[in-house]
């Protein structure tokens, strides 16, 4: 069974577009979907209490805020063990430069996305931070040229788009 098996078509209409622009007024969803106000409230409003709408953000303008180097940074732990685990996404939440954390499989135990303003910061996260997280063994870092794609709207909810 998918997680999706108890949404219908109009459903995923009004998940693609509020994934689009979760700011949209509710009567704009409501004729780009394609139904009147009321109905469109309470099918947002079951998707909220259901969970498949989590909450609203805003997205932000990163290279102004943070940096512009995108930092993808593999780091292998000495001991895959649960202390060591738990030990190491505790600390690593506490780096505010890492974006997001990843448990991997493969090569690596995790991988990060570290968003830093140049190469020096990088170098000082990576000296004063990422090498002093606890079980650190190995770290391989790849600095990405440039975005290729990014995507807001889940895979199931795409094709409904058009």
């Amino acid at each position: 069974m998918k997680a999706t098996d108890g949404l219908d078509r109009m459903d995923m209409k009004i998940l693609a577009r509020l994934a689009k622009d979760g700011r949209i007024s509710w009567r704009d969803l409501a004729d780009e979907v394609g139904l009147s106000l009321t109905p469109v409230l309470r099918r947002v409003r079951r998707l909220e209490s259901e969970g498949y709408i989590t909450g609203y953000v805003a997205q932000l303008d990163e290279s102004r805020l943070a940096g512009s180097m995108s930092v993808f940074v593999s780091v292998t732990l000495e001991r895959q063990v649960k202390d060591a685990l738990t030990a190491f996404e505790a600390e690593v939440r506490k780096l505010p430069q890492v974006m997001s954390c990843y448990l991997m499989t493969g090569g690596a135990d995790y991988m990060l996305r570290v968003v830093v303003r140049d190469l020096a910061e990088y170098q000082a996260l990576l000296l004063e931070g990422i090498t002093n997280l606890p079980g650190v063994a190995h770290i391989q870092s790849s600095f990405a040229l440039r975005p290729v794609l990014e995507r807001g709207l889940l895979p199931s909810a795409a094709p409904l788009e058009a």
